[in-house]
C-alpha cells in the first residue's frame, strides 16, 4: 500500500480490480470491493462499503456506516451523510435471486444526502439538490431542489453552496453569496445565471 496514491487505513479492505484516485482517504474498518471506481481526493469515513461497479466521482466525501450498493452512481463532489441508506432491488426476497434486476441510482454533482435518508432505487437525485436527514426519497429529485420528509417531496431550492434560495416571480438569489439564478416552480427547474459561490 505503500506505492498507492491513495491512503487506506490498516484495518479497511481494498479489494483487487478497484480504481482509487490520487489523495483519496480510506478509513477505519472501510471495505471497497472489486470493480469499483472511485475518484481523486475523495475520503471515504469509517465502516463504509463499497460494492463492486459503483462510481463515485471526484471529491466525494462519504460519511460512517453508509453502504453504497451495486447500481449507484456518484458524480463529482457527491456528500453521503452519516448511515444514509441506498436499495437496489425494488422488491427484494430473501428466496429470490434477482441481481439481474438492479436498478441504477445516479446522485449527481454537488448533490447532498443528509444523514439517514433513504434513496430508493431507480431514482436519481439532482445537481446540487439536498436531502434531509431521515428522509425517504421514492421519485427523482430535481436539480438544487431541497427536499425532506417521509416520503420526500420539494420543499424549496437551495443555492450551489448549500443555503436556501430566497425567490421571487422568475429569479431567485442567495444571501449568502450572492449567486443568481431563473427559476420556473411549476415545472421544478432551476438554471444559474450570474454570481459566484465563494
Amino acid at each position: 500500500m505503500m506505492n498507492n496514491p491513495y491512503f487506506a487505513h490498516e484495518s479497511s479492505y481494498v479489494d483487487r480490480d478497484c480504481k482509487i484516485g490520487e489523495g483519496t482517504k480510506i478509513w477505519h474498518f472501510s471495505h471497497i470491493m472489486e470493480g469499483c471506481q472511485i475518484g481523486r481526493c475523495c475520503n471515504i469515513g469509517q465502516n463504509v462499503v463499497i460494492s463492486p461497479g459503483v462510481v463515485l466521482g471526484d471529491g466525494c466525501k462519504v460519511q460512517n456506516n453508509v453502504s453504497i450498493y451495486t447500481g449507484v452512481v456518484c458524480e463529482d463532489s457527491v456528500f453521503l451523510g452519516p448511515s444514509c441508506v441506498f436499495t437496489n432491488v425494488i422488491n427484494p426476497r430473501a428466496f429470490i435471486e434477482r441481481k439481474n434486476e438492479f436498478r441504477k441510482t445516479i446522485i449527481h454533482k454537488g448533490a447532498s444526502i443528509g444523514a439517514n435518508a433513504t434513496i430508493v432505487c431507480g431514482h436519481n437525485i439532482g445537481r446540487y439538490a439536498f436531502v434531509g436527514a431521515g428522509s425517504v426519497v421514492t421519485e427523482d429529485v430535481p436539480d438544487y431542489a431541497l427536499i425532506y420528509g417521509v416520503p420526500a417531496r420539494v420543499k424549496g431550492y437551495v443555492c450551489q453552496c448549500g443555503e436556501r434560495l430566497q425567490f421571487s416571480q422568475f429569479r431567485a438569489v442567495c444571501r449568502a453569496c450572492g449567486k443568481t439564478y431563473r427559476m420556473d416552480i411549476d415545472h421544478h427547474t432551476v438554471e444559474e445565471t450570474d454570481g459566484k459561490c465563494s
